[in-house]
């Protein structure tokens, strides 16, 4: 069964941002999203009206997922999905803290709250084709609490393994790829990066809205090396003479 997902951090909205700010971009990101139809959308600093915003231009997409302080407060690192292609089996969310099931905490000298959303979801025509969705934005500021963050994130997934489904691990890690957090998984031999079939330079995927491509990536796809990977894409598009977002979304076609 084929499937596209991309991982896409929005840029929260931010007043100061002028011309960039989200209600100028709404409309470019949901087309951005229009144009690669995927499946699945792993999102970062997404607010609970950013979402709503684009539930309304995306009414065949619903998400998972709630905001990093608790319910609808801060940011999200929410899952989207095509309501009429997939549904949720299961789902979660947990903090990236030594409190993980505490709304809004954080440790290990994290800036911020961090978490990670979880599904499990399957095709509605083909039911027995069923796989999990992790998402996840890592601390900006902390190394420990990336590196402590990310194997938090694989025990989990190490726990619903013993289901022995295809999983797929998306987000902005805030870590380029010689980062411990990046060896880290490179070196779990049930994982495959996304980047691995891309050919020529990744570049980079954070770009402050200058459409930079110098540099390494920071937003990732990996896939469990049961999935067979096609094609990945790191969109660097304007859309009507300006980027949906700060950073590129990246894309991923691949079957299970």
């Amino acid at each position: 069964m084929q499937i596209t997902l991309m991982t896409f951090n929005l840029r929260v909205d931010v007043p100061n941002d002028l011309h960039n700010a989200w209600s100028f971009r709404a409309d470019k990101v949901a087309e951005t999203i229009i144009k690669h139809d995927p499946a699945i959308i792993g999102i970062q600093e997404g607010l609970y009206y950013m979402l709503t915003d684009l539930k309304e231009r995306l009414s065949n997409y619903h998400w998972i997922g709630t905001g990093r302080e608790g319910g609808n407060k801060g940011e999200f690192s929410a899952i989207l999905y095509k309501r009429e292609m997939i549904t949720v089996v299961d789902e979660g969310q947990f903090w990236l803290s030594e409190h993980s099931n505490v709304p809004g905490s954080k440790s290990w000298g994290s800036d911020y709250p961090r978490v990670c959303t979880w599904g499990h979801f399957q095709f509605k025509i083909y039911p027995e084709k069923d796989f999990f969705i992790y998402n996840t934005h890592l601390d900006h500021i902390s190394q420990e609490a990336r590196e402590q963050g990310i194997r938090m994130i694989w025990g989990v997934i190490g726990t619903h393994q013993l289901k022995k489904r295809p999983f797929f691990l998306t987000g902005d890690l805030n870590a380029t790829p010689e980062n411990s957090v990046i060896t880290y998984l490179k070196s779990k031999e049930k994982l495959v990066d996304a980047y691995s079939i891309l050919e020529g330079e990744i570049g980079s995927t954070f770009h402050s809205f200058s459409g930079e491509t110098e540099g390494h990536p920071i937003d990732y796809i990996f896939a469990a090396k049961e999935v067979q990977l096609h094609k990945t894409i790191v969109d660097r598009c304007k859309i009507n003479g300006s980027f949906p977002s700060d950073h590129f979304p990246v894309i991923l076609k691949a079957s299970i």
